[in-house]
């Protein structure tokens, strides 16, 4: 795929008015090299350190009581030395502890793909920076679906990789044990490129997988005008690709899955910042404080029993796929949901939402989210899990069922004509 053509810096200015996806698009660095990304564009969340930078993860007392970047993240380096240039930071949520995009300060990117609705986050700006083809990629984290989630509700590619295969270093923390680096595309032959080059090379393997499953509980949590449209596709794959087994997955339940993680994630969130909230007692914004105040509460012993049941569930589903096998869910429980919404709707949103996210989680294991579009042409779409350490395979795995795809919906366009 080639790239887009090179905007100005006042090219990007005036998109960025439309879509609010940058916080600061005067960060640019050039291509250091050339490579597998010549010609190619990208953003990153700000809080992947770029130097003489100062991430402010989306919160104005952070931003001020931090000092700009010492350095440029490894990250970053390895796209620019692979011909990739980078035009700018985007928006995320506050301290990337949040799901929908909406921040109190600075306000809330406009979702190309839906426009009353929210973008999701925390990777927020990135996605829309993406969606509104603003680049040609884009950097986030994600910890809980911060990457996973936008991906979905703007209608792109996103990929979560194995935990620890791609270094956080000169990246704001979240949850140390939770927290990747991930990537988010238009197609996915870009998403495969980034993939290339931020993964160290992983042992060939064939694309095929033997094995793949579905999970009954993951599929309960659609929205009914959505179901329909998912389950097609899902039939559609096991027309391409061979059949699906229906499992078990979670037999405590997924509540019990996004329990754990919780726990977990609010002990080390409180760990990573809570220092930093007691000495500058930060402005944060509804739910945001809520989240926070919460986490502090959280002691080391009320851990252990969350710390021996992620180890049980991660060997369980690590032994599910091997090194053969796939998972194919939900990657939310539909369509974006509208803006500023509030009550127990959200939260039973929220709540569905983190119960599939903690799917990977839990487990560490790649996704890839794949977008679809429901019949109310508001995105959402499928995700694929994989083995752990299968990142490269499987995003093969998936740049060759889009491929098939494409040319499905070329061979229909044709016969219409």
């Amino acid at each position: 795929m080639c790239g887009m053509k090179k905007l100005t810096v006042m090219e990007v200015w005036k998109l960025r008015d439309k879509w609010g996806a940058f916080i600061d698009n005067n960060v640019s660095l050039a291509p250091t090299g050339s490579g597998r990304l010549n010609g190619l564009t990208f953003a990153a969340k700000d809080v992947i350190a770029v130097k003489n930078h100062s991430s402010g993860a989306g919160n104005p007392d952070w931003l001020r009581t931090h000092l700009p970047s010492a350095k440029t993240a490894p990250s970053i380096e390895r796209l620019l030395a692979e011909g990739a240039e980078l035009l700018g930071m985007t928006h995320t949520d506050e301290l990337m502890y949040s799901l929908n995009g909406e921040n109190y300060h600075y306000g809330t990117p406009i979702n190309p793909k839906a426009p009353p609705c929210i973008p999701g986050g925390s990777s927020s700006g990135s996605a829309v920076a993406v969606a509104a083809k603003l680049v040609d990629f884009a950097l986030g984290t994600d910890t809980g679906g911060s990457v996973r989630v936008p991906s979905s509700y703007c209608g792109i590619y996103g990929f979560r990789p194995t935990h620890g295969i791609i270094s956080m270093e000169a990246v704001i923390p979240l949850a140390a044990s939770f927290d990747t680096l991930g990537w988010m595309a238009s197609d996915s032959d870009t998403l495969l490129k980034v993939g290339e080059v931020l993964i160290e090379q992983q042992s060939d393997q064939d694309l095929a997988y033997h094995a793949m499953y579905t999970s009954k509980e993951s599929w309960s949590l659609v929205d009914g005008d959505c179901a329909n449209v998912l389950t097609s596709h899902v039939n559609h794959i096991e027309q391409s690709l061979g059949p699906m087994t229906s499992t078990e997955l979670a037999q405590e339940g997924l509540t019990a899955w996004m329990d754990t993680f919780r726990y977990l994630q609010g002990y080390e969130i409180w760990k990573a910042h809570g220092q930093w909230i007691e000495q500058y007692n930060p402005f944060f914004g509804p739910g945001i404080s809520d989240r926070f105040k919460w986490a502090s509460t959280i002691k080391e012993s009320d851990c252990v029993a969350a710390l021996q049941l992620r180890e049980q569930l991660r060997e369980r589903v690590i032994n599910l796929l091997g090194n053969n096998g796939l998972l194919i869910l939900p990657t939310t429980p539909g369509t974006p949901p509208l803006l500023h919404q509030s009550g127990s709707l959200l939260e039973q949103r929220r709540s569905f939402t983190l119960q599939l996210s903690s799917i990977a989680g839990l487990t560490g294991l790649p996704q890839v989210h794949i977008p679809y579009k429901a019949a109310t042409s508001a995105p959402f779409g499928i995700s694929i899990i994989a083995g752990h350490g299968q990142d490269l395979r499987l995003l093969r795995f998936v740049n060759q069922y889009a491929a098939l795809l494409s040319g499905e919906e070329k061979s229909d366009e044709a016969s219409h004509d």
